[in-house]
């Protein structure tokens, strides 16, 4: 039995849970996902609903990061000791065999406390505050979701953490694409749950701008679990830098337009930076409020999506699954050719 934590915000972590679950099933393993995000509608698999931590006012003033050491423990949250307490149950029950963090320093250090060996998904980004050092350092394994292209997308780790920390690749909702073209002059916006980088009135300028597109928008509002065939149609991808949503465009193999939108530690700052170092079908803009529309779409449209492959190449899941398997003492699962 494999626990694994996804946290709320993104899709992202869900998506991973999910597709870990999945790997695993088939090589004979069991995972029970534990989250204060729903399970997705297709997941019929164990789904342990957490408590919210955020919903108390008074969190917010209340020693929030235990003075610098921690993320989010703030005094007085009973949603935090109600979903803390329902992990320990966990555990007390299913004694699993190692848990999955993605992310949470504080989910990571009460399974090491309980006896229980962690994995620890690592973001892009600045990560040398102290909870990440104490979370990183107590891990049996860290993993990024990016590709190994030797471009460094976390910054602040430890020379052993550094060594320790191994790229997997990206991972999509759905397999790497054919290549195929998208329909001409459809712009797909894929926006994101936990912001996107741009406005309404940045997107209503863009289409104000770019009269021989036809632009259509997915975001908060009007989000889909699985958006690979709007993906499908798309000649050019308007997205945010987070891993999902590029894994995503990467797996469709279509060019894209990226923003980095505001995150914690730098997160998606860390990500266009590595896309702007290589050769990747991506045209990076730093705002959306200076951008010419018909060169930036143009220039987007004449790049080579297959330059993605590298980025999503289909085996992300089958790594993760290795990485468990070794960090809980079992062999490695020989793919079939």
């Amino acid at each position: 039995m494999i626990g694994y934590y996804a946290h709320h915000v993104g899709a992202g972590h869900v998506r991973r849970a999910v597709a870990l679950a999945e790997v695993l099933a088939a090589r004979g393993t069991p995972v029970t996902v534990l989250s204060s995000a729903p399970a997705p509608a297709s997941y019929g698999g164990p789904w342990v609903a957490l408590e919210r931590d955020d919903a108390a006012v008074s969190w917010v003033s209340r020693d929030r990061d235990a003075n610098g050491r921690l993320h989010h423990v703030p005094l007085g949250e009973p949603g935090l000791r109600a979903r803390m307490a329902r992990i320990v149950r966990w555990v007390e029950t299913h004694g699993p065999d190692l848990l999955v963090s993605d992310v949470s320093v504080e989910v990571t250090l009460q399974a090491r406390l309980l006896g229980v060996p962690v994995v620890s998904v690592v973001l892009p980004g600045r990560r040398d505050d102290a909870a990440h050092d104490l979370g990183f350092s107590v891990s049996a394994a860290l993993v990024g979701f990016w590709p190994d292209d030797g471009v460094a997308r976390v910054h602040g780790l430890s020379t052993a953490q550094a060594s320790r920390l191994r790229p997997l690749g990206a991972l999509a909702t759905r397999p790497p694409a054919a290549s195929s073209a998208g329909e001409p002059g459809r712009v797909l916006v894929l926006g994101g749950r936990g912001g996107s980088g741009w406005t309404s009135s940045d997107l209503l300028r863009a289409q104000r701008e770019s009269a021989l597109w036809r632009w259509h928008v997915l975001g908060p509002d009007t989000w889909v679990e699985d958006p690979s065939v709007e993906l499908a149609r798309a000649e050019v991808v308007l997205t945010h830098a987070g891993e999902g949503a590029l894994a995503d465009v990467a797996a469709a193999r279509r060019p894209a337009v990226v923003i980095a939108a505001p995150r914690p530690h730098d997160e998606q700052a860390a990500t266009v930076r590595a896309l702007r170092s290589g050769a990747w079908p991506a045209v990076v803009v730093d705002s959306l409020d200076s951008v010419d529309w018909g060169e930036v779409l143009g220039r987007a449209s004449r790049l080579n999506p297959a330059g993605w492959v590298d980025w999503v190449d289909g085996g992300a899941g089958a790594r993760f699954a290795d990485v468990i398997d070794e960090a809980r003492g079992r062999p490695v699962v020989e793919e079939s050719a």
